[in-house]
């Protein structure tokens, strides 16, 4: 009985292979969280820049004109 058990674990049987798909779908979890993550950082620094960005010309106009 026992000798089944330590064959099905260390050959390529299903016990190995329900470990392994275990692990991806672990690792498919953490990589959607840091896809989330990195979305809500992108969407944020996108609205931090879409914010500046009108305060930029006025100030460059008021350069340009001190320049010539």
């Amino acid at each position: 009985m026992l000798e089944g058990g330590i064959i099905a674990v260390s050959g390529d049987d299903d016990v190995t292979n329900n470990k392994l798909v275990r692990q991806m779908e672990q690792r498919i979890r953490e990589l959607e969280r840091d896809l989330g993550r990195k979305t809500l950082e992108a969407e944020i620094l996108r609205e931090a820049l879409d914010k500046a960005r009108p305060k930029k010309p006025i100030l460059l106009r008021g350069c340009v004109g001190t320049l010539m």
